[in-house]
């Protein structure tokens, strides 16, 4: 198993981050490369035509190898919003159409689909968790299972949910929107980085990432990935870069009518940035090199024993089978007094993220299972 990696990156001594969900930190290579980009734009006569596509491919090659699929399908993308975008853009629909998604999804993977409902009288199906804790990720997933029907145009959701980590079964999902002949879109940016994915297997018409967590890169840069559906679709923002042989500076006012090829048209403009691109480049380096099944494993193991300790102590978190290793939810036990745990967790220099009743904790391979020790210290001696 991969060992301990806190020494490549610049945490704070004394400090718990279990905060990945949030925000990665960066790794010190990562900030290294950042700021090799900003010396480099510091003097522009340095920077080539070249430097404008040649990280840009690199990127897509090895995003395209973390989830096994092809580098030519892959752009790059400022915000999951922009990615989604693009999927609504264009998505034929009508009336009597209707839209699936999970409950309590992040507002990047709804709004999108709200306005659909808005502006074209789709229905939207926000299909929520079971009311009971028992069997709560299995009942959830059947549900969605069940609620896909022959009306169904798009299923729109996380591998994980982003509040509380429960897992969803894409496979399956996938398999009843061919059924019924519905698109698949996957929000990853909560799981792509950390938990192993195949487009190859689920074949997903779309998969879009943000890139500041699971990806360890910088802010205001992500990756997207587009099946086939939209091979012929229109991107929307119209830009040079996303023209046919926009390579060729030396002709970009010879104006194309052709977009690039395939899904390589929804790539974002200015997305040559010479600080961000190169920071993002090298974060999928490591991961790759790290492996998310191995990460996996590492966090399955310095979760085990605080996670059976939380639960004795009375505290809920879901079963393995439903939820990833690289983060959960924990549910608190009534009468629990949210606000002194809050103060108790902060006071502790722990960081993690509560949703309501309940605490998200995500962790890393800089984390080890003192970290965790700490928070259920914290949890299980709580007023």
């Amino acid at each position: 198993m991969i060992s301990n990696q806190r020494s490549k990156f610049s945490l704070a001594k004394g400090s718990v981050y279990l905060n990945c969900a949030y925000m990665s930190p960066l790794l010190k290579s990562v900030e290294k490369k950042g700021i090799e980009g900003i010396l480099k734009k510091r003097n522009p006569a340095v920077v080539s035509a070249t430097d404008f596509f040649e990280d840009t491919e690199k990127i897509r090659k090895e995003f395209s190898k973390l989830i096994k699929g092809q580098a030519n399908r892959v752009v790059l993308v400022p915000s999951v919003s922009y990615g989604m975008a693009n999927v609504v853009h264009n998505l034929k629909v009508s009336g009597s159409d209707n839209i699936i998604v999970a409950a309590e999804q992040f507002p990047s993977n709804y709004y999108p689909w709200h306005r659909l409902q808005q502006d074209k009288g789709v229905k939207l199906k926000v299909i929520s968790a079971p009311d009971t804790l028992i069997n709560r990720g299995a009942q959830w997933n059947e549900r969605l299972l069940e609620a896909i029907d022959t009306n169904t145009k798009l299923v729109a959701l996380g591998n994980v949910h982003w509040a509380d980590g429960t897992l969803f079964n894409l496979k399956e999902i996938r398999k009843r929107t061919r059924d019924v002949g519905a698109l698949l879109v996957i929000d990853g940016t909560q799981s792509v980085g950390a938990l192993p994915i195949d487009v190859q297997e689920i074949e997903p018409d779309a998969l879009v990432c943000g890139g500041y967590k699971w990806l360890m890169g910088p802010y205001s840069l992500g990756l997207a990935y587009y099946g086939e559906y939209f091979d012929q679709g229109k991107p929307v923002e119209e830009n040079w870069i996303n023209r046919l042989h926009s390579e060729n500076f030396a002709a970009l006012v010879n104006y194309e009518n052709d977009y690039q090829p395939g899904a390589l048209r929804y790539e974002v403009g200015e997305h040559s940035n010479f600080i961000l691109v190169p920071m993002l480049l090298e974060a999928l380096k490591q991961i790759n090199q790290w492996k998310p099944n191995e990460i996996q494993k590492y966090c399955a193991a310095i979760t085990k024993k605080p996670i059976k300790l939380l639960r004795e102590a009375g505290f809920w978190i879901e079963d393995e089978k439903y939820r990833g290793h690289h983060l959960f939810g924990i549910r608190l036990p009534e009468n629990s007094q949210i606000e002194v745990i809050r103060k108790s967790i902060q006071q502790n220099k722990i960081s993690v993220s509560i949703r309501g009743n309940a605490i998200r904790v995500a962790q890393h391979l800089y984390n080890t299972e003192a970290d965790l020790m700490k928070l259920v210290k914290v949890l299980v001696s709580r007023p």
